[in-house]
């Protein structure tokens, strides 16, 4: 005998396994793009890697919200879309791969990028809401964390790429911040957008840079890599982030925020033959604990993140 799909009984039974299934996926999935990145850089360039990313998924994505009907963003809502994709996605995006081409570890480029919520809540300060008690504690014990972090290992001998790498989530965070005071369309139409938005940036980037889009080095690894970080990393992972806002509580949606770091460096180590110096692992232990100080002694709900595209 079936069971009817509005059973009580059965449909947060399917809720529950989809919630399962999507906090796995965000885990995971995003997680790993930090490995896809280092297998796709021998076969593109860094801004143009992230210019065929974007390219794919915007095509994707904007195929499926022309599919169901999304309303076309105003003009007014390009424009904020353009600027805060400068941020999240030109700066944001676009540096980490610059700073892993210069010789960074996958896994230690996640851990870079974790701190992006300590600047967050610096920038957030620039509106008029800085950070209190307890926030100030978490500040300091995360950037005790990047310290560390450049005392030892791949940063401490590549201190461009340690610019890089903090330069970047402090443009995701910056454009994360101003991005909740803009006119913007409904979250996966503002994302699709802001892909859009991006391209001609990444483009232009590539050539001021005066560099190649295609390495003598692509093959079907570096291909299948850049399919992946679009398919999986941009629209599959965006797809499952937007479900999360809307079905859990903010904490558990951004919990990924917690877990992409470790998983990264163990793709690293696994798929890479990556090493880590005691620092690394020191400072990523140290930046997620500032993190989760900062984020989860706050009680009343926050306002909804900018979805992040890894």
């Amino acid at each position: 005998m079936s069971v009817a799909v509005t059973d009580p009984a059965v449909v947060p039974a399917e809720r529950n396994w989809r919630l399962v299934l999507v906090l796995f996926t965000l885990y995971i999935v995003w997680g790993s793009t930090y490995l896809g990145m280092k297998l796709a850089l021998p076969g593109f360039t860094p801004y143009a890697l992230a210019t065929f990313r974007l390219m794919v998924a915007a095509s994707l994505l904007g195929g499926w919200l022309w599919w169901h009907g999304a309303r076309w963003p105003t003009a007014r809502q390009w424009r904020h879309c353009a600027l805060v994709a400068f941020f999240l996605l030109v700066i944001g995006n676009g540096l980490v791969t610059v700073g892993m081409e210069l010789g960074v570890s996958s896994g230690v480029a996640a851990i870079a990028v974790a701190c992006m919520p300590l600047f967050a809540a610096l920038f957030a300060g620039i509106f008029g809401k800085w950070p209190q008690g307890g926030d100030w504690l978490g500040l300091g014990i995360g950037f005790i964390g990047v310290l560390l972090l450049n005392l030892g290992g791949d940063l401490s001998a590549n201190p461009w790429a340690a610019l890089l790498l903090l330069l970047a989530p402090a443009g995701w965070a910056f454009g994360s911040v101003i991005g909740k005071r803009l006119d913007l369309p409904e979250p996966i139409t503002a994302s699709a957008t802001q892909m859009v938005c991006a391209l001609p940036m990444m483009a232009l980037v590539t050539v001021l840079r005066g560099e190649t889009w295609i390495r003598p080095g692509l093959d079907w690894v570096s291909v299948s890599a850049l399919l992946y970080l679009a398919v999986f990393g941009s629209v599959i992972g965006l797809s499952a982030y937007a479900y999360a806002l809307h079905h859990t509580r903010p904490a558990l949606a951004t919990s990924y925020a917690y877990i992409n770091p470790p998983v990264a460096v163990i793709f690293g180590v696994l798929f890479l033959s990556e090493s880590f110096h005691a620092f690394d692992l020191i400072g990523m232990a140290v930046i997620l604990l500032g993190v989760a100080l900062i984020t989860l002694r706050r009680q009343a709900p926050l306002p909804k993140p900018e979805p992040e595209i890894s």
